[in-house]
């Protein structure tokens, strides 16, 4: 299992037999972003309609059983865009994945034996490594001094500049939970009940959270800074 060093998203159309993804990956960091953002504040527009997400695609019946490589290359991008919006920063998004993806080899194996949910066992994953970096680094920060002069990768720039980087800090001035559902919501286009198995919460709780969060995050991009 290599790790990508590329952010662009892999290539689709395979043969028959491979192990294609779910859902279609975003042109770019940027442009996928933008529209979560004009998304986000369009729906938290007071008498919006309530926001729809359909669901993604079956994979065909005569597709096989994925394994974790074929897992790996269809997945890593995606849910490393997934964690860059619940930690704050690409290296640790990456470490992030990594980490998941090694406890899901060591827990299944190769070929993810007993596994019948690959796509929700990662995204659970990844919200819940997640929490544990923010938990860790909550607490070496109440006692250890920040590092001035952050290096950031070649990619961030990309990713955090501008609008991008304020949408994602004001994501980050959010409740932990109503960060989580609005990113499964808008960015990962989960339903209500796949974000409810997702958290371990109720549709109901998702729904609530997911309305309140939009109108934090409404008023976070419009106050002055």
């Amino acid at each position: 299992m290599k790790a990508a060093t590329t952010l662009a998203a892999p290539a689709h159309g395979g043969p028959t037999g491979t192990y294609r993804p779910l859902c279609s990956p975003a042109p770019t960091w940027a442009d996928a972003l933008r529209r979560a953002v004009r998304r986000l504040v369009r729906e938290s527009t007071p008498g919006a309609r309530p926001p729809t997400v359909s669901a993604p695609p079956a994979v065909p019946a005569d597709f096989g059983e994925p394994g974790i490589d074929e897992l790996y290359a269809h997945r890593r991008l995606e849910l490393v865009r997934l964690a860059l919006l619940l930690v704050d920063d690409l290296p640790t998004a990456e470490d992030v994945v990594q980490d998941v993806f090694a406890a899901l080899y060591r827990r299944h194996g190769e070929r993810l034996t007993g596994l019948d949910n690959p796509d929700a066992y990662l995204r659970t994953s990844v919200v819940n490594t997640s929490r544990s970096v923010l938990r860790r680094r909550r607490t070496v920060r109440a006692h250890v001094p920040e590092r001035a002069g952050h290096a950031p990768s070649a990619e961030e720039p990309v990713l955090l500049r501008e609008e991008h980087g304020e949408v994602i800090a004001a994501l980050h001035r959010l409740t932990r939970r109503q960060r989580e559902v609005l990113v499964l919501r808008y960015w990962s286009h989960l339903s209500e009940a796949q974000i409810a198995d997702t958290l371990g919460l109720s549709r109901g709780a998702v729904k609530s959270t997911a309305s309140r969060a939009l109108v934090a995050l409404r008023r976070e991009l419009e106050a002055p800074r």
